[in-house]
């Protein structure tokens, strides 16, 4: 799968330059020739205008509207990272706005392409108490200042002719290196103004557009990385989710079989290579298996593909990884120092058919099976297992499926245990770990494919952003909601009853019975409470064999220590190997 959001001039220049068009007709066309199928959102009244637009089109664009505006940005997050395609979504003014903040900031973390579309009051009222004024003006809200730290490019459309050519930079923008978010300000007058000039200018050049690489030097950086890599011994590979942002899954595999080398993946990147091949090394970090930790300490060379390497990655891993070299492959520098000019910054999967080419077939001889190894852990009391639901989760998942992973301990145990899908995505949002992250993107990925996708989260996550069933039921979205049940923040009072002492009280919910609750509110939703591993199992499978949403409820034991390394260190349940770096790795928090 291959991320292409690049827009020409001839795709965003859809009305004839010589009839009068309305700004947001002439956006709704653009989108549709762009290729955009669906937008995400909730209207409103500095909205409803682009709404009409898009209701328009015939079907060429269709309006999913969510239940709250977070989860319409991840569920163009999650169209994103399940087609490779931008996603799009459209709010209003004032809180619809705002709402959109933690969305934003997850998709820039995660280097996300997408667009989205604010309403704003209009220009008229601009400082003069208009409601949910963000103009900046008279000492109001600035929308653009709040933005622009969460998106790659920020622009407000001041005039109608101004939409053609800031639509153009912001799709530009989201598709440079580092990709994210792009945000347009729509003010209402203007989106109902009407374009003097429909035909745009040709795109503008992207805002952070990639550094040129010198004529001469990938080749020159090529031939040193394959001396290097041929000098060193055994290799370890750590793939990242810039593999499956660019399609280079088959470049990888190929890459590691000529090297002879492991390979592992970082969390939010384990469908990057094959769970199943005799050189998957399992998950590095926090949350990864110990095996990782042995092969790079056998390793003359680390190798990095598609990802910087950031804590939640290389924790456990630290302090071998300064006494290995490393080498580089991906558009931004990693975050542990590489081999001197060993950064191979350009395209990700040229780069990797360049080292391929480098070393014939067969030459270097097929490492010994690395792992996965998952870490043990303390037995639980009460309820099912994180091991046996998700032994269950493994057992009824369709190889074709999507897979989204929410924050907190059921993350934890689903990132270590739950092997990828062999032709789905595996989706770990670790740029910011917000909770309820899942219940968007899950819908998103499977209205945008028509694929099962199962959502895994836990009864915290559910609270949050859970009422996204309600959206996933209206538009039918085949979905399979895995709500992990522990009446607990878990991985908070986990923290604290290791860290602490004690788990505040806050932390311990009254028990609640999610599937009855759900049941209640969607008499036609398929919903289950499994008691045990078997129940979850045929509960998944028969939601499998429908067309729509479903809904599956365990209860877990809130004291069971998730395969997480900061939290097993403290408890005593490691080996002393991988008791290292414990300062560093005891802050990091998911969830």
């Amino acid at each position: 799968m291959t991320t292409d959001i690049r827009v020409t001039q001839q795709a965003v220049a859809i009305a004839p330059a010589a009839t009068a068009v309305r700004v947001v007709d002439h956006l709704a066309a653009a989108l549709a020739g762009a290729g955009v199928r669906q937008v995400f959102g909730i209207g409103g009244a500095n909205i409803e205008d682009l709404y009409d637009a898009l209701n328009a089109t015939g079907g060429a664009v269709r309006t999913v509207i969510a239940k709250h505006e977070f989860s319409a940005v991840t569920m163009a997050d999650g169209h994103t990272r399940a087609t490779g395609r931008i996603g799009v979504v459209a709010v209003t003014s004032g809180g619809g706005a705002m709402n959109l903040l933690p969305g934003l900031a997850e998709a820039y973390a995660s280097r996300v392409p997408m667009l989205a579309l604010v309403g704003q009051p209009p220009t008229a009222l601009d400082g003069r108490g208009a409601f949910q004024d963000s103009s900046g003006r008279a000492g109001s809200l600035d929308a653009r200042a709040v933005f622009e730290p969460v998106s790659r490019f920020c622009a407000r459309v001041e005039a109608a002719d101004d939409l053609p050519r800031l639509l153009a930079r912001a799709l530009a923008a989201a598709d440079a290196h580092p990709r994210g978010p792009a945000v347009l300000l729509l003010p209402k007058d203007v989106q109902q103004a009407t374009l003097t000039s429909p035909r745009p200018a040709p795109p503008a050049l992207p805002v952070e557009p990639v550094a040129p690489v010198e004529p001469g030097t990938l080749p020159r950086q090529l031939d040193l990385a394959a001396e290097r890599l041929r000098d060193a011994g055994p290799v370890l590979i750590i793939a990242g989710e810039g593999v499956a942002t660019v399609g280079a899954k088959v470049e990888l595999a190929e890459l590691a079989r000529r090297l002879g080398s492991w390979v592992a993946v970082v969390p939010d990147a384990k469908d990057v290579f094959d769970n199943t091949d005799r050189r998957f090394a399992g998950v590095a970090g926090v949350m990864g298996h110990p095996n990782v930790l042995d092969c790079l300490r056998r390793a003359g060379l680390c190798l990095l593909v598609g990802t910087r390497l950031s804590v939640m990655a290389r924790g456990g891993l630290e302090q071998e990884l300064a006494r290995t070299p490393v080498i580089c492959v991906g558009p931004e520098p990693p975050f542990v120092p590489c081999s001197p000019g060993l950064h191979l910054s350009g395209d990700l999967r040229d780069t990797l058919r360049g080292l391929a080419a480098r070393f014939a077939p067969g030459s270097r001889p097929a490492p010994e099976h690395a792992g996965p190894v998952p870490l043990a852990t303390p037995p639980t009391s009460d309820g099912i297992s994180h091991a046996e639901a998700v032994a269950a989760v493994a057992d009824a998942l369709p190889p074709d499926a999507h897979v989204f992973v929410d924050a907190g301990n059921a993350g934890a145990s689903a990132i270590h245990r739950l092997p990828a899908p062999r032709r789905g995505r595996f989706v770990v949002a670790v740029g910011m770990g917000g909770m309820g992250y899942t219940f968007g993107a899950g819908i998103g990925a499977a209205l945008a494919t028509g694929r099962r996708t199962y959502v895994l989260a836990g009864d915290g996550a559910f609270f949050m952003h859970g009422m996204e069933v309600h959206t996933a039921l209206e538009y039918a979205a085949p979905v399979t909601f895995v709500i992990l049940n522990n009446n607990a923040h878990a991985m908070c009072a986990t923290r604290e009853q290791l860290f602490q002492g004690a788990p505040h009280p806050g932390n311990l919910f009254l028990p609640s019975d999610i599937a009855a609750g759900v049941a209640g509110l969607f008499p036609t939703l398929d919903v289950s409470r499994a008691e045990t591993g078997a129940q979850l199992r045929r509960a998944l499978l028969r939601s499998n064999a429908g067309s729509g949403p479903a809904l599956v409820a365990v209860d877990l034991d809130p004291a069971e220590i998730p395969p997480f390394l900061p939290f097993l260190t403290a408890a005593g349940h490691l080996p002393a190997e991988h008791e290292e770096s414990v300062h560093e790795r005891r802050t990091v928090h998911v969830g």
